[in-house]
């Protein structure tokens, strides 16, 4: 734990945090990369328009108190795409009809990502046109610079920031930014969320190489000094995604990062294939200062034409069990076999 959230933690305890008592917690549900379907350049949408395609996982993104996740391409009815993509069947432009926003509210989302590489691809219009529809359909956002989500759950107010190497985003590649951006914002929040989109990407991308990565020439950012850097100044929960497929959990300064969470409802373009298709739920609960207390992965899985659904051999869990354990340890978590987990340093009951 650094000086300065030592300090804060300690004048919580004191007196009892920002107005509520200390024992509130929150829980927070997140996935990773979501494309309910595309009409460009041709109508590849899924059937009821997309109304169902979330249903069998509503209710557990319904019942945590935030649920957010990436928000591959855009809300845009026509538009002129900002890049060319000659061969559809190597290259994706993504562009959703902006009632869909209310899919994905009714679906129990609160809060999304527009830090990617596709929020730009009609764009920075396009990513303009999202963030407005947003808005309309009462879902936080943020990716492009500047554009912060800030809101209350209760007594508790909330902040999110959502990184990536693109342009005019909140660049993951510059840390010192970063980290002033996050220290501004624990200043006025109670809870900082920090959504990131980076990495390699491909079914060998399971691993975490613990230095820059690079995909397609790109650099992809320093992912572990990234997060580790952003909880040292002030974030509470760091959720990744970007390799489309899932990494580690880790703890640091008794707060979750989860490295990459994979993709999560992406109807087509995206390879589901093997554990590309795997779509975890993770399910975190947090105490008012923002220190872990323990959490779950529900194990999901896509099944195309139709969205993700749950799978009964919890292979999403049994992934990111097995590289949390690979990577950092037997001792860092203590895992049950339905998905849940705390501290390995939490005393069993």
């Amino acid at each position: 734990m650094t000086v300065a959230r030592a300090l804060i933690a300690a004048s919580l305890c004191a007196f009892g945090g920002a107005g509520y008592p200390q024992s509130t917690t929150l829980t927070i549900a997140a996935v990773g990369d979501i494309m309910l379907g595309t009409d460009f350049p041709d109508d590849r949408l899924a059937a009821n328009d997309g109304a169902d395609y979330l249903s069998t996982v509503a209710p557990i993104l319904r019942a945590a108190d935030i649920t957010l996740g990436n928000l591959e391409g855009v809300l845009l009815a026509g538009g002129t795409p900002a890049k060319s993509c000659g061969n559809p069947a190597s290259c994706f432009l993504f562009r959703s009809p902006p009632h869909y926003a209310g899919h994905l509210r009714d679906a129990g989302f609160d809060v999304l990502s527009l830090a990617n590489n596709h929020a730009r691809d009609f764009g920075e219009e396009g990513r303009s046109a999202t963030m407005f529809t947003l808005d309309a359909y009462g879902l936080h956002h943020s990716g492009r610079r500047g554009d912060l989500a800030s809101w209350s759950v209760g007594d508790i107010r909330i902040a999110f920031i959502a990184f990536s190497p693109t342009r005019i985003s909140y660049l993951l590649n510059d840390i010192p930014v970063a980290i002033e951006h996050v220290l501004a914002l624990q200043t006025t929040h109670d809870i900082v969320i920090v959504s990131f989109h980076g990495g390699a990407e491909g079914e060998d991308a399971t691993s975490l190489p613990f230095e820059e990565e690079f995909y397609l020439g790109e650099t992809r950012g320093e992912i572990v000094r990234f997060s580790r850097s952003v909880i040292d100044a002030g974030a509470d929960l760091v959720i990744g995604h970007g390799p489309h497929v899932p990494r580690a959990l880790e703890l640091y300064s008794d707060r979750l990062i989860a490295y990459s969470l994979g993709n999560f409802a992406t109807h087509v373009g995206v390879n589901v294939n093997g554990i590309a298709g795997l779509a975890p739920i993770l399910v975190a609960e947090i105490d008012s200062t923002g220190q872990f207390i323990g959490g779950r992965i529900h194990s999901a899985v896509q099944q195309r034409p139709g969205g993700p659904v749950l799978d009964g051999e919890n292979r999403a869990f049994k992934l990111i069990r097995t590289l949390t354990e690979e990577t950092f340890g037997t001792d860092m978590f203590r895992f049950a076999e339905d998905g849940s987990f705390v501290s390995g340093a939490t005393r069993p009951p």
